[in-house]
Formats: structure tokens, sequence, C-alpha cells
């Protein structure tokens, strides 16, 4: 089956300073990837090249076998970003319900509502939940749509242990379903739980790729990310 994500070589700066330099990676259908680093380690700003808010001075991104950033391709795609200010005043059950109304054939606003358990503050505005509320519908806004291939930055986030597990449930529907999910984090057991396979970034490059257990056939994820990765990269 064809990949439902492919970043061939993708370099860019922003600034003067090298933030992606010649990273490749790919994502599956039916698979969870994980992309791990430290912070600043070009993570975010991969998903931005690849729902087409960066373009790359160099490579090359294919989504859903469409250019990244067309319209045909973004049409198809979910994006959880780590931020939404831009819902401040809105309510989360408005949102949905009009998140919904975009598409032919969304997922019911309720039954997400239901399954993220954002029934307590659905009718509360965006800017007053907390931190870990609203990343749950930031999750929601990202999925309603049934996106073939979903990025999910950060999704558990502030979250506490019963909302982590509501997202890491949903995450293995989305899976079930044939969707490609793609997930940032920095929880190596959160990659090691949900991950087919996972990415290690550092400086923009890729260190390290693998399944879950070829990554970790001789020492832990975590060990293995503190070896090849470097603290407080500014990239």
């Amino acid at each position: 089956m064809p990949a439902a994500l492919t970043v061939a070589d993708v370099r860019l700066s922003l600034g003067g300073r090298v933030v992606l330099d010649g990273l490749s990676l790919t994502a599956a259908p039916g698979e969870v990837t994980a992309v791990l680093g430290p912070n600043g380690a070009g993570k975010t700003t991969m998903i931005r090249c690849c729902t087409g808010l960066f373009t790359p001075d160099h490579g090359h991104i294919e989504v859903l076998g469409e250019a990244a950033g067309s319209p045909s391709a973004n049409a198809r795609i979910g994006l959880m970003p780590q931020a939404a200010g831009a819902w401040s005043g809105v309510k989360p059950a408005e949102l949905l319900g009009y998140l919904a109304s975009l598409y032919a054939s969304p997922l019911r606003p309720a039954d997400l509502i239901a399954a993220l358990g954002i029934g307590s503050f659905a009718n509360t505005p965006y800017r007053r939940l907390s931190g870990g509320q609203q990343q749950l519908v930031n999750l929601a806004g990202a999925i309603i749509g049934r996106p073939q291939l979903v990025f999910l930055d950060e999704p558990t986030a502030g979250l506490d242990p019963h909302a982590r597990r509501q997202v890491w449930t949903l995450v293995g529907e989305l899976r079930a379903a044939g969707v490609a999910v793609l997930l940032t984090t920095h929880a190596m057991d959160e990659a090691e739980q949900l991950a087919d396979r996972v990415a290690l970034l550092n400086a923009g490059r890729r260190v390290a790729a693998g399944t879950v257990a070829e990554l970790t056939a001789e020492k832990g994820l975590e060990e293995l990310f503190l070896e090849l990765t470097t603290p407080g990269d500014t990239r």
C-alpha cells in the first residue's frame, strides 16, 4: 500500500538557522508513526511543511499522493496543533458543530464529546479551559472530518492519566480504521504503547528509525533518545 506521507530529503532554514536538515521519513495507512526529539529538533516545523504552512527550501513532501499543502491533500488530513488561539471565544460544542458542517460525512460531535470526556466543559468558552481540556478539543477538531492522515502534535501534553488513556484509545481506533497517524511526543512510554514505527530527530535530522521492537532490541527507547539527541537544541 502506498505511503500516506513521504518526506524526502527536506531542508528548511528560518531566520538564517537550519531547522530541517535533509529530513526523510514516511507514514503508512493504518499505522501510528511517532516522531520523537528534543525541543527544537524540528518536529512541529516538519508538520507545518506537511500541511503547507511552510515551503521547504529543498526536497519533496507527498501527502496522500498529492503535493503538500494542495487543496486536495489538505481536505483529507486532520491537524491537531499544540495551540489553537483562534478558537478563543468559541464553546467546544459550537466549534465541533461548525467543523462538522464543513464535511460531507463527519463524525458526530456528540460521539466525540462523549469519547473524549468533553461533556462537562462543552459549553465553556475555549479560552477559559485548562490546557488539558483545550488539548481534547483540539484533538476532536482534528478528526471530526474523518481524515485519512492525521497529525497530532503532542496530543497528550497536559492531560491527566484518565484523559491520556482516552486519547490512546482513540488513536488506536483511528489506526484500526486505516487512518495514518503521525504524532509527536516527549513521552517514551506513549511512543512504546502507541507506535508501529518511530522516527527519532535531532537538529533537524533523522538519527534513528524503525519499529519499537527494532529500536529497543538492545536498550530502552529513553536510553536511545538520550544517547542520540542533544539537550536544549535551539533549531
